[in-house]
């Protein structure tokens, strides 16, 4: 398993030690552990990275955070000379990329050795991560079961999480990569949209789409936004003591798997015990939010512009659930879009304030653990359900225009379950301080028991 960047870094410190890694990593990326994780490797380009970094190594020059370090990229991100799939036999035969995507650009000119494209969701258009055409990568959190990776960055969650790459670039639109952080035992980033550029990102919905990484820590998640968007966020330390955390009593609490439940009090319990104070809102405004993202929704009116033609004329070739919701855009008049911009814009507004005097709100990324992938196969209602509830939650920093880290918080030999922060729109750097200051809280060692003589 990859340690996080700077620990990384630290230890390629011999003549050819990047590029040695880089033709190790592209070995294990061929074998049957890394099936279906990638759609191509790109090994003359990450080769030519790392041998770049061990270069400027022994010319004794300080290296960038991410130089000769494996970084992924999810397929719906132009790579130069190569075609963008976007997880759709569709794509076949397009013509390759002539430039970058903005992402790739900033990640090739900060050094990173990307390793290839990564499999995911058909059009980005799922959370579960399930790819008929392409092949489903097998969750690593289970040995015995394959389960759904979660999506729609599947690839780039079970790349990060085999070891494979130290960030793994994708896309979060309802969700996309705190659901798969989630379910693989990753940190994911959900910044601000506006923060990183999108140009030579294949659409999902122009008015959701961020572009955004997930690592092993929140420390490699901010290296990569910063590059990501082309400055680091000011983050001030701080502590858990005194954090106030907001605990929604609507929507993000119902349903809850027992595993999740159970990993998830027992985060807020370690939060409490190290003086956050967790307090119970009701936010109503959650409900609110299916009403107003109807008719059809912002994800579907907008890839229904994107791919109406190729409805029209080769549907058979889509994965029939990806078409199934880009079709619930196709009645969707100018008149109800505008209105359903409009009452996003007072919807935030009002949220907004209903924050005010929190430092984030907290709740369980996803209210399941992954489902075993051949249930999800064999039925659409098993599907359709799994992919409601995996979204549900996320998809209210999506809605909010706001950010989000997932965390890890279930145990050793527990099925992954994440922690999520969310909070308003710009405040990166207010949430990344308290994304860091919780990850200590739960990754911090607990006392022992002392057990009494009469248990003895």
């Amino acid at each position: 398993m990859l340690p996080p960047i700077h620990t990384l870094q630290a230890t390629l410190t011999e003549p050819g030690s990047h590029q040695a890694l880089i033709e190790r990593l592209l070995a294990e990326a061929a074998r049957p552990a890394a099936k279906h994780v990638f759609t191509a490797l790109w090994a003359d380009e990450a080769l030519a990275a790392a041998r770049a970094a061990d270069e400027r190594l022994a010319r004794g020059e300080p290296l960038p955070p991410l130089a000769g370090l494996p970084v992924t990229v999810k397929d719906l991100y132009d790579f130069q000379g190569h075609t963008t799939l976007a997880g759709s036999v569709l794509r076949r035969g397009a013509p390759p990329a002539t430039q970058d995507a903005a992402a790739v650009a900033r990640l090739r000119g900060a050094g990173a050795a990307l390793l290839g494209s990564t499999n995911m969701t058909e059009f980005a258009f799922s959370g579960v991560g399930i790819n008929p055409h392409l092949g489903t990568p097998r969750n690593p959190a289970d040995g015995t079961v394959a389960r759904i990776p979660g999506g729609s960055s599947s690839g780039a969650a079970v790349s990060v999480a085999l070891g494979l790459a130290v960030a793994g670039l994708g896309s979060d639109t309802g969700g996309s990569i705190r659901i798969p952080a989630a379910l693989c035992g990753l940190v994911g980033f959900k910044n601000t949209q506006r923060r990183t550029p999108l140009a030579g990102a294949f659409p999902l919905s122009f008015t959701l789409d961020t572009v955004c990484a997930m690592t092993r820590c929140v420390a490699d998640t901010l290296v990569v936004d910063a590059v990501l968007a082309g400055a680091p966020l000011p983050v001030a330390p701080r502590g858990v003591r005194g954090l106030r955390l907001a605990l929604p009593q609507t929507l993000v609490l119902d349903a809850l798997e027992p595993a999740v439940a159970h990993a998830f009090e027992r985060a807020l319990q370690r939060l409490a015990g190290a003086g956050a104070v967790i307090v119970e809102l009701p936010l109503a405004e959650l409900a609110e939010i299916v009403q107003i993202n109807a008719p059809g929704g912002f994800s579907a009116v907008e890839a229904y512009a994107v791919h109406r033609e190729a409805m029209r004329t080769q549907r058979e070739l889509f994965d029939p659930r990806v078409a199934a919701r880009i079709a619930l855009g196709e009645g969707v008049s100018a008149a109800d879009y505008i209105v359903m911009q409009q009452r996003r814009r007072e919807w935030i507004e009002r949220v907004g304030q209903r924050l005010q005097g929190f430092d984030a709100l907290v709740c369980p990324t996803v209210p399941i653990t992954a489902p075993p992938i051949a249930d999800l196969v064999a039925s659409d209602e098993a599907f359709f359900r799994a992919n409601a509830l995996l979204l549900r939650n996320t998809f209210v920093a999506n809605f909010l225009d706001g950010c989000a880290f997932t965390l890890p918080c279930h145990a050793p030999g527990e099925l992954p379950v994440g922690l999520m922060l969310t909070a308003h729109g710009g405040h990166d750097a207010e949430l990344a301080a308290v994304a860091l200051a919780v990850e200590a809280a739960l990754q911090a060692p607990q006392p022992a028991r002392i057990q009494s003589a009469a248990g003895a």
